[in-house]
């Protein structure tokens, strides 16, 4: 079964989109589900842009949202929220649910109303992108190094 993640990032350079989405997808297929989890995973993009005015509040409501959908919603994989380094009103959530039915009952959840309601205000511009994974051997390979190093560091701390 895929084990949720939840990573918070502020400021996240927008140039490591692919090695972000690898390695999140991995989370959800490394336990030999890489073919059913490609074709049945729903995954999205989402481009926010926040009135400035807004940001800090914006940002607050949905750190808070997002955990809250990875840890109580077994079909949502994934919420990974980030921002432009040179525009940090421009956000970007990668948004890896188990599948379509998980995304509908994510809608209807009373946290993702909650941020719904909260920052209809705060947002200029919303575009939902939908994706589809390229290469999950490879995705495979980069997960694996970094399960690895982070493990590797865990081990040093102790």
């Amino acid at each position: 079964m895929a084990k949720a993640i939840f990573i918070y990032v502020r400021n996240f350079s927008m140039t490591l989109w692919t090695l972000l989405l690898t390695m999140l997808l991995l989370s959800a297929s490394s336990f030999g589900q890489a073919q059913q989890t490609a074709q049945t995973m729903l995954i999205r993009l989402a481009e926010i842009e926040i009135h400035e005015q807004h940001l800090d509040a914006y940002k607050a409501i949905l750190k808070e949202e997002a955990e809250a959908s990875v840890r109580l919603e077994k079909g949502v994989i994934a919420i990974f929220p980030m921002s432009s380094k040179e525009h940090p009103t421009q956000i970007r959530i990668l948004e890896l649910y188990a599948d379509q039915a998980a995304y509908q009952a994510h809608l209807k959840t009373p946290h993702f109303l909650k941020y719904k309601n909260e920052t209809a205000e705060m947002v200029k511009t919303l575009k939902l992108v939908d994706m589809h994974a390229l290469d999950l051997e490879a995705a495979t390979a980069i997960f694996e190094k970094r399960v690895s190093q982070t493990n590797e560091t865990t081990k040093g701390k102790k």
